[in-house]
């Protein structure tokens, strides 16, 4: 069960360029920024003063998913992340559904355990599920 929007990420191909831009132009700064080989990835978390967050993606893996989102489409929207209890079983009941995943279990995140959706179930949007655990921003 979704219980909220947690952020949306955003693929930005200099991420210092953006984090000038997001606190210049809304006064946002990063909360959080951390590189993530194993997506490829070098990410901030920008929070909103009354709830959820803006996630900026910039690839460090030309091979990356993100690097060739931003080779494809550019820069602009990536994905929006849904905090659910348990990932795993909501990844569990939407395969029961015959929904598309591009992962079947949860995996270590920035936003805590997630797992993805793939877009081509959800009308071309990719959707991220989070479970928080403690630590997880």
């Amino acid at each position: 069960m979704i219980k909220k929007v947690d952020h949306i990420a955003i693929v930005v191909r200099n991420l210092d360029e953006a984090l000038k831009l997001y606190e210049n132009v809304f006064g946002i700064k990063p909360a959080k920024i951390e590189t993530i080989p194993q997506q490829g990835v070098k990410a901030a978390l920008l929070p909103i003063k009354d709830g959820g967050e803006i996630e900026l993606l910039e690839p460090i893996d030309p091979q990356s998913g993100v690097a060739k989102f931003l080779e494809t489409k550019g820069e602009g929207i990536h994905h929006i992340c849904l905090v659910v209890d348990d990932v795993d079983k909501e990844l569990s009941d939407l395969a029961n559904k015959g929904v598309s995943l591009i992962d079947k279990q949860g995996r270590s995140g920035l936003a805590g355990k997630i797992g993805f959706i793939h877009p081509k179930s959800t009308k071309g949007v990719l959707f991220e599920l989070a479970q928080k655990v403690p630590g997880s921003h």
